[in-house]
């Protein structure tokens, strides 16, 4: 007799995204060294794999969706030769924290992770208390791959997020990139540009609900502890959850969860097809100097137009986080509403301008 079917469901989501972990390190550059698996220099073994075999952690909060991730990967990595660890982080925001992080870590351990840490951040106050803790945990999460050596790091986000993300999304009203939610490769905000990290970040669960993760916890008899935040109305995410989508479960039916992550897919596959399209475009619209002509970028679709103008800020020294959809709007009328207005300042103390039939951005 087989697994429960919500375990058979997070274990095959799971074992899928392991397969291409191990395909994209067959497929890394032949400067970068690959994993040995084997062989004379493999000369430290745990539970039956070298030391030199490829690593992959799980992000622990010890909640249901991350716990039954931890569960899937330490049954499935094995299998495939992978070596499977785990990190909790302690952002500090609660009484007790660190001791519900070294449960956590108890909890991994059981489950035959190794190695498995507890990692303390402090969160900071930029962009409000939800972002500042997921900056605060990605860079305690990148700083731990990196020196244990890790190829990928798997999040438990499911497909309920999905839908959280579209909508928050929404209500920015920051286009089309915004309503495409979270990849299932990424490399975390701003995603990093080096090749190590361009693909660290893995979502196995992103078309698995989170009912199934909960369900996967129960027949395993998996311990799991329930944030308080989440269910805190002073958080906005919090509200969504508990609020707004069963508001609009109960006016449009059910099915919208699962509406909303396709339109998060549908929407990546445009805004990837637009980026390719803009960063071809770019090099056609600049002179023999490098500086972006207005009338070339006139005749640009507002789309890929607004897309330029984004990479030319970005590159100028503007943080990408920090760069809205109303400051490209002000910039785009320095192309499509021209009536000889100033500068126009943007974060990072960049300011885009226009002379002489050039848009000229740079940081000063």
């Amino acid at each position: 007799m087989g697994p429960h079917p919500a375990v058979a469901a997070i274990r095959l989501a799971v074992r899928r995204v392991l397969h291409d972990v191990l395909t994209d390190l067959t497929d890394r550059p032949a400067s970068a060294p690959a994993p040995r698996v084997g062989g004379l220099e493999a000369v430290a073994f745990r539970d039956g794999l070298p030391d030199t075999a490829p690593l992959v952690l799980v992000a622990c909060s010890g909640g249901a969706d991350s716990m039954a991730l931890a569960s899937a990967l330490a049954f499935e990595a094995p299998k495939l030769g992978i070596r499977a660890g785990g990190i909790t982080v302690d952002h500090g925001l609660q009484a007790g924290s660190d001791l519900r992080a070294a449960e956590v870590v108890t909890r991994m351990t059981a489950l035959s992770l190794d190695p498995v840490e507890a990692v303390t951040v402090r969160v900071g106050r930029q962009g409000g208390p939800e972002a500042a803790a997921r900056d605060a945990r990605y860079a305690a999460l990148d700083e731990a791959a990196d020196r244990l050596g890790a190829s990928a790091v798997l999040l438990g986000h499911t497909r309920d997020d999905q839908a959280e993300t579209v909508l928050l999304g929404l209500a920015r009203g920051s286009g089309i990139r915004s309503l495409s939610g979270m990849a299932e490769v990424s490399g975390g905000p701003g995603d990093p540009g080096a090749s190590g990290r361009r693909h660290r970040y893995r979502r196995p669960f992103l078309q698995v609900d989170r009912q199934t993760a909960r369900k996967a916890c129960m027949v395993q008899s998996l311990a799991v502890w329930d944030d308080p935040h989440n269910a805190d109305p002073a958080y906005t995410r919090s509200r969504l959850r508990h609020e707004g989508l069963p508001a609009l479960e109960k006016a449009l039916g059910k099915g919208v969860v699962e509406a909303l992550a396709r339109t998060a897919q549908l929407s990546r596959d445009d805004a990837d097809a637009l980026d390719s399209w803009a960063a071809e475009a770019e090099g056609r619209v600049r002179d023999e100097d490098g500086r972006l002509e207005c009338a070339k970028l006139y005749a640009l679709p507002p789309a890929v137009r607004r897309r330029v103008l984004r990479r030319a800020v970005v590159a100028a020294g503007s943080p990408a986080g920090s760069l809205f959809a109303r400051h490209i709007e002000e910039v785009d009328r320095l192309i499509t509403g021209w009536r000889g207005q100033g500068a126009i300042n943007l974060p990072g103390r960049v300011e885009a301008q226009r002379q002489g039939g050039r848009l000229v951005i740079r940081q000063g």
